[in-house]
């Protein structure tokens, strides 16, 4: 089986595209697997970390909006369409599974061209440009959630890597602990804003940690790399321990009992899935689609959301304090995630994928 997967730009789109060509692999190790990617974006380093094949086409960023550069579109749309379809040509391929993006408007159009069977995954309820266009072409689509105004909608949940959707984040917790320097027995926040971070999280973080570590809660900071400094241990008091970055999310996730992060939906689907409860804080730009992820979390009684421009010291101080006080409710909270969450969506979608090229449709 040949199978070619547009998914780049963001992690939100790679690392499901990424958790599918594993579970196609784990299913068929013969299976042929190429990413169409952009030398912008993060697949330039993903992509290869993980063994696939990345084959490059030329960025097309489609405007929201109605402006002069929409008049560039055309010609450069064309191009990338020209060079995804000579790489459908050249790996013969038998399916194009787009995520979404700019990298998967000419992947979706390459493969009409070539009469390539398609298949659409949407990880947000609010769907983008092109996975609207995509699912024009194509009867097999995969969404995360249900009510996605998308045809032919199937929902499955969001592909995560293995060891998210397999950890057992309760049994790991005091080795994860132990990971990064935090003791066993006190209550632990974890913060985080992306693989770059987000400067309101950090900046209202900071102003109440004085206030969290008297409580006796001891804090996982993750700044991101741009806001990086040197991790602070003090023995005597909770831990607040400061990374740059985190490579093992799933030791992050299993060290804590409450998060504070953005409302992303590969975010969402990871905390769900391992019934870690979050403050979510929503990207106050874009469409609103984060916002939407973490409603349906919070109306599950498995989170809390509070808007970028509420987000400061005594937010955290009046709510989620509180919380992590009350091991009761963080059990309960962690339990109504869980409840929402989805593991095995990398499964789902790899089955669709099999169907589809079994059929040739």
């Amino acid at each position: 089986m040949r199978v070619v997967l547009a998914g780049g730009g963001t992690a939100g789109h790679i690392e499901p595209a990424l958790a599918l060509a594993d579970a196609l692999r784990r299913e068929d190790p013969g299976v042929q697997v190429t990413c169409l990617g952009t030398e912008r974006g993060l697949e330039n380093r993903l992509v290869p970390q993980r063994g696939y094949e990345l084959a490059m086409i030329p960025p097309v960023p489609l405007p929201r909006t109605l402006t002069p550069r929409l008049l560039t579109v055309p010609g450069r749309l064309a191009g990338a369409i020209n060079t995804a379809a000579s790489i459908l040509d050249r790996t013969q391929a038998d399916v194009m599974v787009g995520f979404g993006g700019y990298v998967a408007t000419p992947g979706y159009l390459a493969a009409r061209r070539r009469k390539v069977p398609i298949i659409v995954h949407e990880a947000n309820p609010r769907p983008g440009l092109a996975n609207r266009l995509g699912a024009r072409f194509t009867e097999h689509v995969a969404v995360a959630v249900p009510d996605t105004p998308l045809p032919n909608a199937e929902v499955i949940g969001i592909p995560l890597r293995r060891e998210i959707a397999t950890l057992d984040r309760l049994g790991m917790g005091d080795k994860a602990r132990a990971h990064f320097g935090l003791r066993s027995d006190l209550p632990t926040l974890l913060v985080f804003g992306g693989s770059q971070g987000a400067r309101s999280l950090n900046r209202a973080l900071t102003a109440a940690v004085p206030s969290l570590r008297a409580a006796g809660i001891q804090i996982l900071h993750i700044v991101g790399p741009r806001n990086a400094s040197e991790p602070e241990v003090t023995a005597d008091d909770p831990a607040y321990i400061m990374l740059p970055y985190c490579d093992r999310m799933d030791l992050a996730y299993a060290a804590a009992d409450f998060a504070m992060c953005r409302a992303g939906a590969l975010t969402c689907a990871e905390l769900t899935a391992v019934g870690l409860p979050a403050a979510y804080v929503p990207l106050p730009i874009g469409n609103g689609e984060q916002r939407l992820n973490a409603e349906m979390i919070v109306q599950g009684h498995g989170g809390l959301l509070v808007e970028d421009s509420e987000l400061n010291a005594d937010w955290i101080r009046g709510n989620v304090m509180p919380v992590l006080a009350d091991a009761e409710q963080v059990a309960q909270m962690s339990e109504a995630a869980a409840r929402m969450g989805r593991r095995d969506a990398d499964v789902a979608l790899a089955k669709m994928v099999a169907r589809v090229v079994a059929a040739g449709e």
